[in-house]
């Protein structure tokens, strides 16, 4: 059987007197969706953090595609797209360029920007300014930027979020692709119907703690 994409043990971290999480356990399959709900405070974010070498856990592992995020987190982040919820782009440069400054980073030459703006709906408008764009634009540009380097694990912080539902089912066609392609798609949300829609299975954090994992039909 083929290693999971993500193994979560234990994880442990706290802000001052404050337990973010509370000592996790969990796995995702390799080509899985996983959703990960939880109230604002849950712990989500300081998880996604964890498992994206962001935050070192105060104890526990987190081990994507067999390597240990802590010890070697290079490894890790060429292997892996992130997807925040509020937009960090750079505005005063082109869609275009914000795709091929990224690109360098991963020191990837051969990315196809036209095509990543035409999956993502942006096709003609690539090479106007960040700062023109709308939020459903710049969510999406995001997502493209997420796939520059065609990650084994695909990190989504509320990616439809605010957004009209054209926009919003353009990053789920994307998303749907994405595990299509056998990519791992770990998503974090905190609309249900949203996790339905998408997920094989999903997570409910409250307080620090993993209080749920099911399908979602289960869950249900």
């Amino acid at each position: 059987m083929a290693q999971p994409a993500i193994v979560a043990e234990s994880l442990t971290y706290r802000y001052g007197n404050l337990l973010a999480v509370d000592h996790i356990s969990f796995t995702v399959e390799r080509g899985e969706i996983l959703g990960f709900l939880g109230p604002n405070g849950a712990g989500k974010s300081t998880t996604v953090k964890i498992l994206t070498g962001q935050l070192r856990p105060l104890s526990g592992r987190a081990i994507l595609l067999g390597i240990d995020v802590a010890r070697c987190p290079k490894q890790v982040h060429s292997r892996i797209g992130v997807c925040f919820e509020q937009p960090n782009l750079y505005e005063e440069l082109s869609g275009v360029d914000n795709l091929h400054l990224f690109a360098r980073l991963f020191n990837i030459r051969d990315v196809d920007i036209a095509g990543l703006l035409q999956r993502v709906g942006l096709d003609g408008r690539g090479n106007d300014l960040v700062g023109h764009y709308s939020k459903g634009m710049k969510q999406r540009l995001m997502i493209a930027r997420a796939l520059v380097n065609r990650p084994d694990i695909l990190f989504l912080d509320e990616p439809t979020e605010g957004l009209d539902p054209t926009s919003a089912e353009a990053i789920r066609r994307i998303i749907r692709e994405e595990q299509e392609r056998g990519a791992t798609v770990f998503l974090t949300t905190h609309d249900m119907y949203e996790a339905d829609r998408l997920c094989n299975r999903v997570a409910f954090i409250n307080s620090g703690r993993i209080v749920a994992l099911d399908t979602p039909h289960n869950l249900k």
